[in-house]
């Protein structure tokens, strides 16, 4: 089975209010890319990632006016591919959805979100995560009340064998400064995101571990926005986000694997995977950023599954096909992680 999650970058906006696909060349949210480009550029990469599920990051937004849902079971229909249905859980309000596609000859999968219902008090007891988490950020003995821009997918699947999984999906927040201008509010800014982006993490890690105590098979995947040594501001708090979540210091049946991950903390120094290319203008090149990830369970790992990033210039296989390569770097900013296990 291939599981897969990848970001889309604006894929909202290729759909109009009907669901329905946008091909024309007017501009997408893509620098410089026109929504034709897009649009067959990631029937491209789909096509030849040939996932049995995959997890969509900034999915098409789900509104009072527009169906997320129908804009994408619309675009696989117009490029013929197997991953036929598509789900989501809480909607949001960022035009960014997660999203799940998926082969129905393969497995089945249901939105089934585990925790508390809160209100506006919140919970301290990793609540469901459309609720507020109640956690002291900056240990000055008040609580915070901590809630998801984007909250997390939770997917109970089945594959047609019988082999029942957990899948969480996740995009979480973006630790950049957006808006800050000056040095200090550049400073403010990121520390205060990171510390939003932390909170988000250890509350993703209580149910992870709730779910490791129950031994159930799971596989979190997603945008982190985060990774092991990705900016300066780790050290004022310790560790990143995806340690947090991977539950790196405790013992190893209660921890999830990611290779990529597990490199990034053996190596601080030196060449890294990455899972997305973004320009820096002001200093007019590219930067490669470790982003995306898929987590796996004990159990899951013990079955030795195969982690492939579809880097257009990392990875042979991608940089051998030109129509390929070329639909990588036009689809989006991400790329994306497959994952392939024997289930």
């Amino acid at each position: 089975m291939r599981l897969a999650t990848y970001n889309v970058e604006w894929f909202s906006n290729l759909f109009d209010d009907d669901g329905q696909l946008i091909e024309n060349n007017s501009w997408s949210g893509r620098q410089d890319v026109t929504r034709a480009e897009q649009i067959n550029a990631l029937g491209t990469v789909f096509r030849a990632m040939d996932a049995d599920g995959i997890m969509v990051v900034e999915a098409p937004d789900t509104s009072r006016h527009r169906d997320g849902v129908q804009a994408l079971e619309n675009f696989v229909k117009h490029f013929g591919l197997r991953t036929s249905k598509a789900l989501m859980g809480f909607a949001n309000e960022t035009q960014q959805e997660i999203a799940f596609l998926y082969d129905p000859t393969v497995l089945t999968a249901r939105h089934d979100p585990l925790g508390e219902e809160t209100g506006k008090k919140g919970s301290r007891d990793a609540p469901r995560f459309d609720g507020v988490f109640r956690l002291d950020l900056d240990i000055d003995a008040t609580e915070d009340l901590i809630t998801f821009s984007k909250p997390p997918l939770e997917l109970a699947v089945e594959t047609v064998g019988g082999t029942e999984l957990r899948l969480i999906g996740a995009h979480l927040k973006s630790k950049a400064p957006h808006g800050a201008r000056s040095k200090k509010e550049i400073m403010r800014v990121s520390i205060a995101n990171r510390r939003k982006q932390l909170a988000q993490c250890i509350w993703l890690r209580a149910r992870v571990a709730q779910h490791l105590e129950a031994q159930d098979s799971l596989i979190v995947l997603g945008d982190f926005n985060d990774g092991p040594g990705l900016d300066e501001y780790e050290k004022l708090f310790g560790r990143s986000g995806v340690e947090i979540v991977l539950g790196h210091a405790e013992e190893p049946d209660q921890q999830l694997f990611d290779p990529h991950a597990q490199s990034a903390l053996n190596q601080r120094i030196g060449a890294r995977v990455s899972t997305s290319r973004f320009y820096v203008a002001h200093e007019k090149r590219y930067l490669n950023a470790l982003l995306d990830y898929v987590m796996v369970s004990p159990d899951l790992a013990a079955r030795h599954p195969r982690w492939h990033i579809w880097h257009p210039f990392d990875d042979p296989a991608c940089w051998g096909r030109d129509d390929l390569r070329q639909a990588l770097l036009t689809a989006s900013d991400h790329f994306p992680v497959t994952l392939d296990i024997e289930l």
